[in-house]
């Protein structure tokens, strides 16, 4: 069987997960400005793809043939031309929905969005005011046919006009490029109301409507809105030698020098004009891109809601947890039992205390902790820049090659390493993905015992809100000790006693999976039940795909909840129709991973922050972790259980890469919805 027959290609999968989102965008049943975001989602994810997959592919497009990868399932060209043919088609979707259905609600909510249309006499003089003492000291207008203008240069994801410019007394034609100066004002601007209507309007209509301004001696013959996506992966040529940091700094100033991956362009420019922006910015025809009259629509996560609370979802409230709430220590609590705590439905308070207490207790000796992508406004770096000064021994290992987290990372880590703390950052050709943290606190009897934080999803308060991780804290002995020597590797790179508990990256994670799904495998050949539950971001890796293919031909029911990246493909004839892959988008993003083996009832659950992926099996520190105990693993298994059962928002993937509605005639089931319900009355048990 040929590998485009068993594989889906990665790239096509992802934009097929994008659609998924954008069919959020659409369902009338989802509350309007809940639609709205979605559509800014949707649009954020496809600037990055095109900032970094569709980059990667491009440059892939010029290799000699015979050294790509065999797992490339087409020729590059023709890979390339799929994708920019399907992100054509879902950009002419997108177009749909914000045109037919989300800018007609929103008038019928009496909000009016300014789309193409004359300004009312109410608004014109605001919108004049608001140009003059606001927009007009952004403006950087260049005539680009002026032999003695700067040479004309595009930021990288910034938006600008190209304009048509006639000279009102020669009658000759020139071009000019303007920016829209959203990285200083909001794209979106509230003008006062009329006859109990709100207005909008967007930074790019008020600059279109006062544009004359800018150029008295020539009238407007044509205004185009255009953007320009670079390159923005960073290539560490040489991580094996040298500063790293330095390189990585290198790296960040040249992201918005790299080479285009997409020039944006609306539809209706004029040829002419086309063809002069190609020759002045160096562009490909690869490049181009048909756009509309708008870009960067990601912008509309910035669009007021003057309604709100309507229009919106009814928020969830946040879950206590009672065993945290009752005890005056957070210690003293994990001492009792195991925690396991569900984001954002439950508060992410309780991990920002178990590292302020930490930061105070002055029991505690010493905290380890890895950071891959650091809040802006960290809670958590504090709390470790205040243990520092209290005389703790802290050390932070900061992984300083997470993609456009590399500025932000670097400049936690100074700041913290001013304040005493030691920290180590990236391993050579490895980046550390994993999300934990021991703290070493002494005990009465004067022993030392060790505190472990096992997490799905950053340490990041902000994405906490949004994004569903798991995260446990214990102090099983042996998941402690076999934690610390996670931390004692990533410190000296030594070699480390084997792991019997966790399943680490470089070690033995892929060794102990495969093992696993061996099992079940034989316990269908004696006679039993095989089952694998599987809850990942992303499934890419062949190795691990043609595992679950031989299970499934073994007669093992694999269940699979992926929400991005899928390249198994489910459902064929003598190879995998005992698999089943589930889609869930809904209000939160769903990021937490879950491997279930039923080994014929004496099952085994396990959580980290591991996709099986290349790059997470492989180039990757990443720690999985069992959930040993019994109430723990029934709650994760809860959660399993309500998404297997969404018939609301779940999809299935389908053979041909559709996001098939699940049948609804199934009992109506919103996973998201109903795994807090269920939260909230064990609380109140």
């Amino acid at each position: 069987m040929e590998d485009s027959d068993k594989y889906f290609d990665r790239d096509l999968s992802w934009l097929s997960f994008n659609k998924r989102v954008l069919m959020e965008a659409a369902d009338k049943t989802v509350p309007l400005y809940e639609r709205i975001k979605f559509l800014a989602i949707y649009s954020s994810n496809l600037d990055e793809f095109f900032r970094v997959r569709v980059a990667s592919l491009r440059s892939i497009v010029g290799i000699d043939k015979k050294k790509i990868n065999k797992r490339f399932s087409r020729k590059p060209k023709k890979l390339l031309d799929d994708v920019l043919e399907e992100v054509h088609r879902q950009q002419e979707e997108f177009g749909r929905i914000k045109k037919e259905v989300i800018i007609p609600e929103l008038k019928e909510n009496k909000i009016i969005l300014y789309r193409d249309e004359p300004i009312l006499e109410e608004h014109d003089r605001y919108v004049e005011r608001y140009f003059k003492s606001k927009v007009l000291s952004y403006l950087q207008p260049v005539i680009m046919t002026n032999e003695k203008s700067r040479a004309p240069y595009l930021d990288n994801r910034a938006l600008y006009f190209a304009i048509i410019l006639k000279d009102r007394s020669s009658g000759e034609i020139d071009y000019a490029h303007l920016n829209i100066p959203t990285d200083h004002l909001p794209r979106f601007v509230e003008l006062p109301k009329v006859n109990d209507y709100f207005f909008f309007i967007a930074i790019d209509d008020i600059i279109r409507e006062k544009l004359g301004f800018l150029f008295p001696s020539y009238s407007i013959e044509g205004i185009y809105s255009i953007k320009l996506n670079r390159d923005a992966d960073l290539n560490i040529e040489d991580e094996y030698s040298g500063d790293l940091v330095k390189k990585i700094r290198k790296q960040i100033e040249k992201r918005n020098l790299g080479v285009p991956s997409r020039f944006l362009y609306d539809q209706d420019m004029p040829d002419e004009l086309l063809d002069f922006l190609v020759k002045k910015f160096k562009l490909s025809q690869d490049d181009l891109i048909p756009g509309g009259r708008y870009h960067n629509m990601y912008d509309l996560f910035d669009l007021e809601n003057p309604l709100k609370p309507l229009l919106e979802n009814e928020p969830l409230p946040t879950i206590r947890k009672k065993c945290l709430e009752e005890t005056p220590s957070v210690f003293k609590a994990i001492d009792e039992r195991d925690i396991m705590l569900h984001f954002p439905y439950q508060s992410y308070d309780y991990v920002l205390r178990f590292f302020n207490e930490a930061a105070l207790d002055t029991q505690v000796e010493e905290i380890k902790v890895t950071f891959y992508r650091i809040a802006a406004n960290s809670f958590i770096s504090n709390a470790l820049i205040s243990a520092a000064q209290n005389g703790k021994s802290v050390t932070v290992f900061v992984e300083i090659k997470a993609r456009f987290d590399e500025e932000n990372n670097l400049r936690w880590a100074e700041r913290m390493e001013k304040a005493g703390i030691k920290i180590i950052y990236s391993i050579p050709g490895l980046k550390v993905h994993a999300k934990v943290a021991v703290v070493c606190r002494r005990q009465g009897d004067g022993s030392l015992k060790r505190y472990g934080f096992f997490g799905t999803g950053n340490f990041n308060e902000k994405t906490a809100t949004i994004y569903a991780d798991e995260a446990l804290l214990t102090c099983h002995a042996e998941l402690t000790s076999e934690l610390d020597r996670v931390f004692q590797y990533l410190y000296h790179q030594e070699e480390i006693t084997p792991f019997q508990h966790l399943l680490v990256s470089q070690f033995n994670l892929t060794e102990r999976f495969n093992k696993l799904i061996d099992r079940e495998i034989a316990h269908v050949k004696n006679g039993g039940k095989g089952l694998i539950i599987l809850k990942l971001n992303n499934l890419e890796d062949d190795i691990m795909i043609d595992r679950l293919y031989e299970a499934s031909q073994a007669g093992v029911k694999i269940e699979l909840i992926i929400r991005a990246i899928c390249c198994l493909k489910p459902g064929i004839k003598g190879l995998s129709e005992n698999i089943t892959i589930r889609r869930i988008v809904d209000r939160y993003l769903e990021h937490s991973r879950v491997f279930y083996f039923y080994n014929n009832g004496d099952d085994e659950l396990y959580q980290g922050s591991a996709d099986w992926m290349k790059r997470n099996l492989y180039r990757r520190i990443e720690v999985v972790f069992p959930v040993y105990q019994p109430d723990l693993k029934s709650e994760v298994l809860k959660l399993i259980d309500v998404q297997l059962r969404d018939s609301v928002k779940s999809c299935f993937l389908d053979p041909t890469l559709n996001n098939a509605r699940i049948n609804n005639e199934l009992p109506c089931v919103q996973a998201q919805v109903a795994f807090h319900k269920w939260l909230e009355e064990q609380e109140a048990e």
